[in-house]
């Protein structure tokens, strides 16, 4: 989740606000950006809309081993 990762980063979000925003624990978090949690879809939506996206926009290329520059875009 390596375009998650930049994309929280560019936008100064820490793992903890991620965390709160998605209503789950910064370590399940942490988890996820580190592809150690499978990423359900709903989390991906939620995930998304945090960032303003689509969520094939975040995560589609990612899952096909593409990577991407992404755009930062502010709520």
């Amino acid at each position: 989740m390596e375009k998650l990762r930049e994309l929280r980063l560019k936008n100064k979000f820490t793992n903890q606000f991620m965390a709160d925003e998605l209503g789950i624990s910064k370590p399940f978090y942490w988890q996820i950006e580190h592809g150690q949690k499978r990423l359900s879809y709903n989390m991906a939506i939620k995930i998304s809309k945090i960032f303003n996206l689509k969520p094939d926009d975040l995560f589609y290329d990612e899952f096909n081993g593409k990577k991407v520059d992404i755009e930062v875009n502010h709520k």
